[in-house]
């Protein structure tokens, strides 16, 4: 199972460099043309701002995997073992609440902007807003994860140690940070 989960988000890495070079080539090609010829790609400025929709919202989800987003070290740093696993437990509460907001959010405006289409592309909408239900089952998906680990004590130090600013995480595949 946990080989099915790396090469998940191995594909995801791709995705990420594939959208990254496709933006970069499309907005340099736009630029290019601009420059020496006074005229432009009007679908890849559209398509590159897709783009980097996409980058994010998938990129928020890698992240997350990651532990990289920004916590609230100072007060979980002055606190021992078992507060530092209860204010893991309670964070992770919230990021699943506010996550349900956004995939409440994004199903509930979804039907809407299906419809639309975009001006220049003609490509529905959906593609760009549906996003947000990707991003934010993978998060819970996630946390849950995360909790059923915190709840049956398989939480690592490293982990806890991360979790207050004192450790950064990395994989085991990956090199140690410096």
């Amino acid at each position: 199972m946990q080989r099915a989960i790396d090469l998940f988000y191995r594909l995801l890495d791709l995705i990420l460099c594939l959208l990254l070079a496709a933006m970069a080539l499309m907005v340099f090609l736009n630029v290019i043309l601009r420059y020496t010829m006074n005229s432009g790609i009007p679908v890849s400025e559209e398509l590159s701002r897709f783009c980097f929709v996409w980058l994010t919202f998938i990129g928020a989800v890698v992240a997350h995997r990651h532990n990289m987003h920004i916590g609230m070290e100072t007060v979980v740093s002055m606190l021992g073992r078992r507060g530092r696993m209860m204010m893991m437990g309670i964070s992770d509460l919230v990021i699943i609440a506010c996550s349900m907001v956004l995939f409440w959010g994004t199903w509930k405006q979804l039907p809407i902007n299906l419809s639309m289409t975009a001006p220049v592309s003609g490509l529905s909408m959906g593609w760009v807003y549906g996003t947000g239900l990707f991003t934010a089952t993978g998060i819970i998906l996630i946390t849950l994860e995360r909790i059923i680990r915190l709840l049956r004590g398989q939480v690592s130090d490293d982990e806890i140690a991360a979790f207050a600013g004192e450790r950064q995480m990395y994989d085991a595949n990956a090199e140690a940070p410096k």
